[in-house]
């Protein structure tokens, strides 16, 4: 990974992305972190890659690379843009010149069936990673929430232009996706690359804050506290292997300070929080500032 490539960016709108969060997560690593040499960056819910793609093009002394994700299609998109750029660019093209200038009522109606088709689990990866990109540029807010039977349920969201096709943000990211390994299971099975010189990014779906703040739907699997638990585990066992991780998630003490659930489960590790925007909420009075936490076993004074 000799090359940077300042363009790579997420390819989707993803609710919790960590854009926002990149300079607290680059104040987290260790302080020689760009002299360290052959390092082996391991990322297992990568969800939109915000931090995957940054810190590819920020640290070239980053030799090997693996994201992993549960969510299949999500999986085969990465897939697709790093093999197929070309084939998946020409099918988004034919979505944006169809979709863009029919009316609202045309567009809502064009949405439903690409969405259905999409539902049916019967198409190429192609065609499944261009209608991942196609519903997550055109669905409500970005939001992606699939029902018990892992169908994608988001409604039709309201965009005046929509950028289907960004064809440049495609390229760069699959010149950077040449170099990571692209695995889609459970985040267990990356302690395959637990080792010293190894750093683990952890973005897991988030403890809800509230019963109505919940988008664990994300996969039909619900990742609930026993999940927090076992991913708590999971940090026990690549520290044992002396790999370096940081972790993010909510921080439910900001919202009631008499829950201790991360304070306890990760009383090990070094606890720290910073502030976040969430923008994601149907009533907009209740976006705004929020303190996340950032989970780490990394010594190091916060620069």
């Amino acid at each position: 990974m000799n090359k940077t490539y300042t363009s790579a960016k997420p390819f989707v709108k993803w609710v919790g992305g960590k854009t926002q969060l990149l300079e607290d997560i680059k104040r987290a690593l260790p302080t020689d972190f760009s002299q360290k040499k052959d390092i082996i960056y391991v990322e297992p819910f990568v969800g939109g890659g915000a931090v995957l793609f940054w810190i590819l093009q920020q640290f070239p002394n980053i030799k090997k690379a693996i994201i992993n994700d549960i969510n299949p299609h999500l999986i085969t998109t990465y897939r697709v843009i790093k093999e197929y750029p070309n084939k998946l660019i020409e099918l988004l093209k034919s979505f944006q010149s169809e979709y863009i200038p029919l009316n609202e009522e045309e567009r809502k109606n064009f949405y439903l069936n690409r969405r259905d088709i999409y539902n049916s689990f019967s198409l190429s990866d192609i065609e499944t990673a261009a209608l991942f990109i196609f519903l997550n540029r055109t669905c409500f807010n970005g939001l992606y929430r699939v029902n018990s039977k892992g169908k994608f349920n988001v409604p039709h969201g309201r965009y005046a232009n929509p950028k289907i096709c960004d064809e440049e943000t495609i390229w760069a990211d699959s010149q950077v996706l040449q170099n990571v390994e692209i695995l889609c299971g459970d985040f267990a099975e990356t302690i395959a690359y637990a080792a010293p010189n190894a750093l683990f990014y952890f973005d897991p779906p988030y403890k809800p804050l509230s019963k109505t703040s919940s988008f664990n739907s994300y996969a039909k699997e619900e990742f609930d506290d026993d999940e927090q638990i076992r991913l708590r585990d999971f940090c026990h066992q690549i520290s044992a292997h002396k790999a370096n991780f940081i972790l993010s998630n909510s921080d439910v003490k900001g919202k009631d300070e008499n829950d201790n659930f991360f304070d306890e489960i990760y009383h090990a590790y070094n606890i720290r929080r910073v502030m976040a925007t969430r923008m994601v909420n149907a009533n907009p009075d209740k976006r705004g500032k929020l303190s996340e936490l950032m989970i780490s076993n990394i010594n190091v004074s916060y620069r």
